[in-house]
């Protein structure tokens, strides 16, 4: 195909009406089509439904410990429960809380934890005259959400596929002390699906902070989220890798089976060092006597061990799979050789990042929602929804059907198309 800049003004504009006739049959079919969250589709959801059957009203809901899981107690969760979500989570059980069923609610109690008390004995940031954090952009725009609203400031540093940009961070980070810590999404990132290196990884565990209260939020959301079977990332363990570097207490590791089991109902955890567990139990024995271990035990009980999650998670990835295969062919059909948009293929997650001409962004998110599929907002990815570039646009998969996505992905190229046409004979 002629890149579309190669194009005469006369050959722009043609192609635009023929777009533009393309464009009025799909607002035509009354499409009503919602592409904006990374949320388990139905198919997915029914895997695990057998959870439902891993305790009833016969069932010996005691521990092997002894523990009555009906009843009070267990702060940091049962014992087969840290086991289960320790080896998910490739950390030792003994390094692991396991909380209700959010890990984003785990973060902001963290972040909300940090501002009234402090970290480790020192100052409450509500106390600071400026808290900062640095965020790695594009990212989870419900990181961003918990920082702005904490009125911590926000900066963004630039996502390489290899992470985070470390000369940037290094810099900041050792300069600073008002930078309290940085948002991590390391393994299939969302938006992008990147994975950091191992180099990137290392370099986070030799970080030399200003602020001594300075932590990695280590979201491992994707940990196990794979793709393929064989075609896999794989990421250096943050906690053990901190441990040798000698900074033992610089990371918040969280998790949760929100993605694997069910994302209303699933158990969330947090892996970080003694010390810091120390710290976070004195704040957790005056909110909770524990929580809910009937859950933790039912989802001990459905899975056995990491073996069986690891089998269940394989079924995830046949259902959502073709979904993101369906994606990238439609991306790579109808945009390849324009010059008008790039997009990641990724291994795992759930999302694919796509990179507009600049400025265009919100136009196509605009195009979309008018004929009928909502996409994530454009800006959406970048602190205080302010792409500087007007560039970014989040691609989630896994909720519609395999049919209702290629309508979508069809119409979402087909705005590609009209707004950067529109905005070339502009200039």
């Amino acid at each position: 195909m002629t890149p579309y800049a190669e194009m005469t003004k006369d050959e722009m504009k043609k192609e635009l009406e023929e777009l533009h006739a393309e464009y009025d049959k799909f607002q035509n079919l009354g499409l009503n089509l919602d592409m904006s969250r990374g949320k388990p589709c139905k198919e997915q959801l029914d895997l695990s439904m057998g959870m439902m059957d891993a305790l009833y009203s016969g069932a010996d809901l005691t521990c092997e410990d002894g523990t009555d899981c009906r009843n009070y107690g267990t702060l940091t969760g049962i014992k087969e429960a840290r086991v289960l979500i320790g080896d998910m989570m490739e950390n030792n059980p003994d390094d692991i809380i396991i909380y209700g069923n959010s890990s984003l609610n785990v973060m902001y109690d963290t972040i909300s934890r940090a501002m009234t008390h402090g970290v480790l004995g020192h100052t409450p940031w509500c106390k600071l005259d400026k808290v900062k954090f640095l965020c790695p952009s594009p990212g989870y725009d419900r990181h961003f959400k918990i920082t702005e609203y904490f009125g911590i400031e926000m900066i963004p540093v630039e996502m390489l596929p290899t992470g985070p940009d470390m000369d940037v961070v290094e810099d900041l980070v050792s300069s600073d002390e008002a930078i309290k810590g940085i948002w991590c999404v390391p393994k299939y990132s969302n938006p992008q699906g990147y994975s950091y290196s191992d180099e990137t990884v290392r370099r986070f565990a030799r970080l030399k902070p200003a602020a001594p209260d300075f932590r990695i939020f280590w979201d491992n959301a994707y940990g196990i989220h794979h793709l393929y079977d064989r075609d896999q990332d794989h990421l250096i363990e943050i906690l053990a890798e901190c441990k040798r570097a000698g900074n033992p207490d610089l990371v918040y590791k969280f998790a949760s089976t929100s993605k694997v089991t069910f994302p209303g109902s699933g158990i969330a955890s947090l892996a970080t060092s003694k010390n810091n567990l120390e710290d976070i139990k004195e704040q957790l024995k005056n909110q909770t006597i524990g929580h809910d271990k009937v859950n933790q035990l039912r989802h001990v009980r459905f899975f056995k061990d990491i073996h069986g999650m690891t089998e269940h998670m394989r079924k995830h990835a046949d259902v959502i799979r073709p979904k993101f295969e369906a994606v990238e062919e439609i991306f790579d059909r109808n945009l390849s050789g324009l010059g008008i948009g790039e997009w990641t293929k990724p291994k795992g997650g759930y999302f694919i990042s796509f990179e507009t001409l600049p400025g265009c962004a919100k136009e196509v998110v605009a195009h979309a929602k008018k004929a009928g599929v909502t996409m994530t907002g454009a800006g959406a990815t970048w602190p205080y929804g302010k792409d500087p570039k007007d560039s970014n646009i989040r691609v989630a998969p896994t909720f519609p059907s395999l049919a209702d996505l290629k309508t979508a992905a069809e119409l979402f190229t087909l705005c590609v198309k009209i707004v950067s046409l529109e905005k070339l004979i502009a200039e």
